[in-house]
């Protein structure tokens, strides 16, 4: 069955991207720091990063390079140049946005979805039995809020930035359980896999 998976990299504080993040500067000033374990920088990608890696480091690129959709937020697709319309194999896209598309969001792969939920349900029927790569803080959230996020596999990488990009920044209020499933090191990262627990 496909599962919804936040893949992120975070630092122990628990920024995913420096301050000044935006278009052009996607990942903030400083945050190329927490990609540094897979090796790439603002103008990489995914697939040329994950071309050098070995060990554990290349199992988890691997994993996530396995997905069989996407979802995001309109901001880090924004943020990522859309990752030119392909963010990994021709996977399809689903950006999370209420605006109406524009040019940069007209890519076949791409469609646009109003509500998480619909996104998710859209993505794990496009992905089959693979799972869904769910990028971004606020889709995060609004994920599992929404109780649609199955898994979190965090990237957790030693370094305190102070400043940026929180994950869980301005959450609503509540408790949600996380189960731990996996926990192991690569080099300059712990990768950590938890199993959201849904209420009920």
């Amino acid at each position: 069955m496909s599962n919804s998976v936040l893949y992120m990299s975070m630092s122990v504080d628990g920024f995913i991207a420096g301050p000044n993040d935006g278009p052009g500067n996607g990942i903030g000033d400083g945050g190329d720091r927490l990609h540094e374990w897979f090796g790439m920088d603002a103008e990489g990608s995914h697939l040329d990063a994950a071309a050098h890696l070995s060990g554990v480091n290349r199992d988890v690129m691997d994993e996530a390079l396995a997905t069989g959709a996407v979802v995001t937020g309109r901001r880090t697709f924004a943020n990522a140049g859309g990752w030119g319309g392909d963010h990994h194999d021709g996977v399809p896209i689903f950006v999370l946005t209420r605006r109406q598309p524009d040019a940069t969001l007209q890519w076949p792969a791409v469609t646009c979805v109003s509500d998480v939920k619909d996104a998710v349900r859209m993505a794990k029927e496009a992905a089959g039995d693979r799972d869904v790569l769910v990028h971004g803080a606020v889709t995060a959230q609004l994920a599992l809020t929404a109780g649609v996020l199955d898994e979190l596999h965090i990237h957790l990488v030693p370094v305190l930035l102070g400043q940026g990009r929180r994950l869980f920044e301005d959450m609503p209020p509540g408790h949600i359980e996380l189960e731990p499933t996996r926990a192991f090191s690569g080099p300059g990262v712990q990768h950590l896999r938890y199993r959201v627990r849904q209420a009920g």
